[in-house]
């Protein structure tokens, strides 16, 4: 599993300062050519709207100027420490092209991430990349004075010495060693600073507070519907299943009662099926018991209960967790429940052969992502299981981000405010 790094610290500083730069360049030769292709093509798809094409396709293209946008969130909580909210507004279930079209338009966020496309392709590529040349220029430097002085041009410039000789070329070194220093110490800041700057454009601004209302509301409404339909199921699975089962023991007791006297063989064959009716009755229920919320959960914890989850599994899984404590019981459900659906999907439609899953909790949020090596292309909008996993977590005001390029791999990232006891 790839953690984060805030380079905090002397070590860190030293093991984030390489990292920090080759993660920089990584984000340099994503930033700007991923960012032109979004942003021209929603624009040219936007302005073909009036001619009918753009209805169909507008849909299409901002669902993958999200993924590029989630795929940045994703990024900067794992390289740089930086949450990036997602605050999408659902779209209706079954909605036509025309309603999603401008179901997105009619969104705030979309227009921060068109925003943002600009601001990635000129602000946030400069920082990417001064951070990788925060270690690259100073190596020409070394090289310079190393003896790389003698083929270059005289005089070859590097910064504000001209290097004609060893001993301007000595002082291309030196000062190369003085822009290593300073790249020591402030690559890990300047990277965290393009993950700041994309949340600055990205997260909601004045109509914050408007947003939080609108998305509390929904989450509210989710979590009562997502009661009730869970009520409905343990009623429906107890009637179909244990009930039926226990009506049918006590109406073999009965006719047993009547047969202990008379015919003895025909008692003894009953008793015995309704020993199996009430070992069936009994299996159902602690199955039932388990989805409400399972006895290693209770006892155990969140890391003992996705362990067990991952044994069941017909993939291989590694687990890692690092949890110096225990959430509240109501926020290990949702974050159990919340991995077994993410874990469910990634093993029926991922196509892997290994999964990771990683646990731990920093800044007062339980992190929590799950890998895989499938075939990608998992999306997390209406009508996908990761659609409802996003509106449980909404409700303890906790966020899904999601990464699965085509060809894959696919990262689920689960992040959910609480303290640790």
């Amino acid at each position: 599993m790839t953690t984060g790094t805030d380079g905090h610290g002397r070590a860190g500083a030293a093991r984030g300062f390489p990292l920090a730069a080759a993660r920089g360049l990584a984000l340099a030769l994503v930033s700007l050519p991923g960012a032109v292709v979004c942003f021209v093509t929603a624009v040219v798809s936007i302005g073909l709207i009036p001619v009918g094409v753009g209805i169909v396709t507008t849909p299409y293209v901002l669902k993958g100027v999200r993924a590029f946008a989630d795929l940045r969130r994703v990024l900067a909580a794992e390289w740089g420490g930086v949450r990036i909210p997602r605050a999408y507004r659902p779209l209706p279930k079954g909605a036509n092209p025309w309603a999603r079209t401008f179901g997105m338009l009619g969104d705030p966020a979309t227009w921060r991430d068109l925003l943002w496309l600009l601001v990635d392709m000129t602000a946030g590529f400069v920082t990417a990349l001064l951070t990788a040349a925060l270690l690259l220029y100073p190596l020409e430097g070394l090289a310079v004075a190393a003896g790389l002085w003698r083929v270059l041009p005289d005089p070859w410039w590097y910064g504000f010495v001209p290097v004609s000789g060893q001993a301007t070329a000595l002082g291309a070194g030196a000062l190369a060693l003085a822009l290593l220093a300073a790249g020591h110490v402030t690559a890990v800041r300047v990277l965290r600073a393009h993950f700041l700057l994309a949340r600055t454009v990205l997260a909601p601004g004045g109509s914050e507070l408007a947003e939080r209302v609108r998305v509390l509301t929904e989450t509210r409404r989710d979590a009562v519907d997502s009661s009730a339909a869970e009520l409905r199921r343990i009623e429906r699975d107890l009637h179909d299943g244990a009930q039926a089962r226990l009506v049918a023991v006590g109406l073999d007791l009965g006719t047993i009662e009547a047969l202990v006297e008379k015919d003895p063989a025909q008692a003894r064959e009953l008793l015995a099926r309704a020993r199996q009716s009430s070992a069936e009755a009994l299996t159902e229920l602690r199955e039932l018991v388990r989805g409400i919320h399972p006895p290693v959960l209770a006892e155990r914890g969140l890391g003992d209960a996705v362990r067990a989850l991952a044994l069941r599994l017909p993939v291989t899984t590694e687990v890692n967790v690092s949890l110096p404590g225990r959430a509240d019981a109501p926020v290990e459900s949702a974050a159990y429940f919340a991995v077994s659906e993410v874990l469910t999907n990634a093993v029926k439609h991922s196509g892997a052969d290994r999964i990771w899953v990683d646990v731990h909790h920093a800044e007062g949020r339980l992190r929590i992502t799950v890998t895989d090596n499938g075939r990608g292309g998992a999306v997390a909008g209406a009508g996908s299981g990761l659609a409802g996993v996003e509106r449980r977590l909404g409700t303890f005001d906790g966020v899904l981000a999601v990464s699965s390029p085509a060809g894959g791999p696919t990262l689920v990232t689960v992040e959910l405010p609480c303290a640790l006891s």
